[in-house]
């Protein structure tokens, strides 16, 4: 089918419709950033059950984009399109009237799929209809998603004390809205189709190399899920990667591989962090009277504002160059908003903003001019493989320095002044992703009738909470390294250029 009009003019309507949708993703994220708290109130959630909750709203994003890749093109984006909205309405239904730990859990699961759905979609559709300036506009598409934290956040503060389960049901403006401006639309035959290229080519561009990265992080997560033994786990990989090298006989475009390496590292810098920032914040916000979700409001303004007028930046540095850029602004701002106070936090906050902006667009963007031939799958793979990682890896391990900080520090004081703080507080053990860790028990805490006490802790919590910004200002200084070889590399081959493969 054909999306275009008046010469082949591009269909802004459809575009829109997938940028309304992407819209409602970003509402389920800020939703869940701005309520996580509530949540610990309601169901006396540790820091480790809130990144769990947090990084569940990420992984599962994953299995949906890498299985609707593989089938897309046969089943269509119109399928695509009704899967993710059905998703979107469930999720939201069972985490409206969530009773425990493990509705809320599930309700995010649901809703994560449905975004994968959503972003197995509008990616091929974006990449389809302006295949020969495919950068700029998937950061105008993607302006979407901070554009959406922007009106969700803003929203969800002019609410103030209202119950965290109207606030979900926000997710319903967005949803209703993307259904009506996509449902009578027509989508178009992807250009790897149009062009004739198979879909083993398409399979060859990944690889086994590329599935074995994808098939790692995705089924180590499913054996969590489902109690698989590590040894069962690591079978189930084998076998997938084994059998998908056996078809393909290919390992994979190097530079494809070297994108999905990069994906780790970037998606825990922006989404992981994301994810966190409002709680992260939430004490020096507190001290001028500010909540801490404005951090993540402010911020997300920023990427909205960037995405959308980037164009003539990205076409000054180069994608590559910009990427660079953007990782040494992003560890910089890191860094000083773990030791930032007052206003400073409003500088910092701004050169982290600038510096993670173009970082998930901008991927896309080179993986999908790089490597047409390979189709929804080399395209969302990055994408699947940066979800997995944020949610895998970013929320807990950020939850986990949490709570791994606060135990060794209140057992520090306890040595230090002859106080119990630690036996009395310190005594909710948990397993999680990384092992086996001592939580403060919050409801011991708030019913404490010292308050030197709950002071004390408190000010130990609120010091984790920042210190764990220092420690993932890493990530970004690794990519930065990752960029200038990359900058290398393209020079030797003559410069940055797009790969065209054939004309529609």
């Amino acid at each position: 089918m054909s999306t275009t009009r008046n010469n082949d003019a591009p269909d802004m309507g459809l575009f829109w419709g997938c940028f309304i949708a992407l819209i409602a993703t970003s509402f389920g994220f800020i939703i869940r950033a701005l309520i996580i708290d509530d949540w610990e109130a309601s169901f006396n959630l540790t820091q480790t059950q809130k990144g769990e909750l947090l990084g569940v709203g990420l992984w599962p994003f994953a299995i949906s984009i890498v299985l609707f890749s593989l089938v897309i093109d046969r089943i269509g984006y119109r399928m695509a399109m009704i899967i993710g909205l059905i998703c979107h309405v469930l999720s939201a239904i069972i985490t409206i009237t969530a009773k425990d730990y493990t509705m809320l859990y599930i309700g995010t699961f649901i809703c994560a799929l449905g975004n994968g759905t959503v972003e197995a979609y509008i990616n091929p559709v974006v990449g389809t209809l302006f295949r020969k300036d495919k950068t700029k506009w998937f950061n105008i598409l993607h302006a979407g998603w901070p554009g959406g934290m922007v009106a969700g956040g803003l929203l969800l503060m002019m609410m103030g004390g209202v119950s965290w389960q109207v606030k979900v049901g926000l997710i319903f403006i967005p949803t209703i809205l993307y259904a009506v401006l996509l449902w009578n639309k027509k989508f178009p035959v992807h250009e790897r189709v149009a062009a004739g290229v198979s879909y083993k080519e398409m399979l060859k561009e990944v690889g086994i190399l590329g599935a074995f990265i994808i098939s790692l992080m995705v089924f180590k997560q499913l054996g969590v899920i489902f109690g698989l033994g590590n040894l069962a786990t690591w079978v189930v990989i084998i076998l997938a990667t084994g059998a998908f090298g056996f078809y393909t006989k290919s390992l994979g475009k190097p530079l494809f591989i070297v994108m999905l390496l990069i994906m780790i590292p970037l998606a825990i810098t922006e989404l992981g962090v994301d994810s966190w920032s409002a709680d992260l914040m939430a004490g020096e916000m507190g001290k001028m009277g500010i909540s801490g979700g404005w951090v993540l409001i402010y911020t997300a303004l920023l990427m909205m504002l960037l995405r959308f007028f980037g164009g003539p930046i990205i076409h000054k540095l180069s994608p590559i160059g910009l990427l660079a850029a953007c990782a040494a602004l992003a560890a910089l701002g890191l860094y000083f908003l773990s030791s930032a106070t007052g206003g400073m936090i409003l500088l910092a906050a701004t050169l982290y903003a600038v510096g993670k902006s173009f970082f998930w667009p901008t991927s896309l963007g080179i993986v999908a001019e790089q490597f047409p031939k390979g189709g929804a799958l080399t395209l969302n793979g990055v994408a699947a493989v940066g979800m997995l990682a944020a949610g895998i890896v970013g929320g807990p391990f950020l939850g986990n320095v949490q709570d791994k900080q606060v135990d060794k520090e209140v057992a520090a004081y306890d040595a230090a002044n002859n106080t119990q703080l630690h036996s009395t507080y310190v005594v909710t053990s948990k397993t999680g992703i990384f092992g086996d860790y001592m939580a403060v028990d919050g409801d011991k805490l708030k019913a404490a009738t010292n308050e030197a006490d709950k002071t004390i802790i408190g000010g130990i919590q609120q010091g984790a909470k920042k210190g764990a910004l220092k420690t993932v200002a890493i990530l970004p200084v690794f990519m930065l390294l990752c960029y200038i070889g990359l900058l290398f590399y393209f020079r030797s081959q003559g410069g940055y250029k797009p790969v065209l493969i054939g004309e529609h």
